[in-house]
């Protein structure tokens, strides 16, 4: 079953055009990523989906079509988006940008449950929780820029380039991580990553970019098993 649908998405930074009728699906529960060089139109597709570029084209979220609404809205549907260089408010403290994170919500003791949560995914920030987001050092930003998504309880997660800037062995934590969230908690993913052995070791699905359209799609255990698409595509 499909949890998001894109049809014919286009997307415009002002004049420019970036996206040129994108279409993909994402399966409830899976984790799918969108690949390509710099400049692809990666970014874009995910400020598309939660329009926050100007856009055209159909898409469906949980059933229920997106376009035209506002991001705020699309947010309240159980759209949480992490951006690339983590977005994290740098002046508030851990334990403010977590709480922050959950503002559309009202249930405050499950708020309380849920930062315990995230305290026990990401150790680290629990020994941090008193400290301005912006002295965390850049693997710590991300792992808070991800849990402050998760305090929407997200049905899907996009995720911008997580592995962005940060040394080896943080990437394949937070990696891990990541991949307990989607087992665990049934958050699905549409991840766009420059890494892409990373990214298809993680997913099951895989759409590659190029000059905003879409050249290749299927799933990631075929794309990454393909040494034509790799060395012709993902430089690999």
């Amino acid at each position: 079953m499909s949890l998001l649908q894109v049809k014919d998405l286009c997307a415009w930074y002002g004049p420019t055009q970036a996206l040129f009728n994108v279409n993909f699906e994402l399966a409830e529960g899976g984790i799918t990523t969108i690949l390509g060089a710099n400049g692809a139109g990666k970014t874009t597709t995910l400020r598309g989906v939660c329009q926050t570029v100007k856009t055209s084209g159909e898409m469906i979220f949980d059933g229920k079509s997106t376009s035209g609404l506002s991001t705020d809205k699309i947010v309240r549907m159980g759209v949480a988006h992490v951006p690339d260089g983590r977005g994290t408010f740098t002046g508030l403290t851990v334990d403010e940008n977590l709480r922050l994170g959950a503002y559309t919500r009202k249930d405050k003791t499950a708020v309380s449950e849920d930062i315990e949560k995230v305290y026990d995914r990401f150790p680290r920030l629990r020994e941090r929780f008193s400290q301005q987001a912006g002295t965390l050092s850049g693997g710590e930003q991300q792992m808070l820029a991800i849990s402050r998504a998760l305090m929407l309880r997200p049905k899907l997660l996009l995720l911008d380039e997580p592995s962005f800037g940060l040394a080896p062995l943080i990437v394949q934590e937070i990696f891990e991580i990541m991949k307990s969230i989607n087992q665990t908690d049934g958050v699905s993913m549409l991840l766009v990553e420059q890494n892409a052995s990373l990214a298809l070791n993680l997913a099951d699905h895989a759409y590659l970019l190029e000059t905003g359209k879409v050249v290749l799609a299927g799933p990631a255990e075929d794309i990454r098993a393909d040494e034509t698409i790799r060395r012709t595509y993902l430089g690999y």
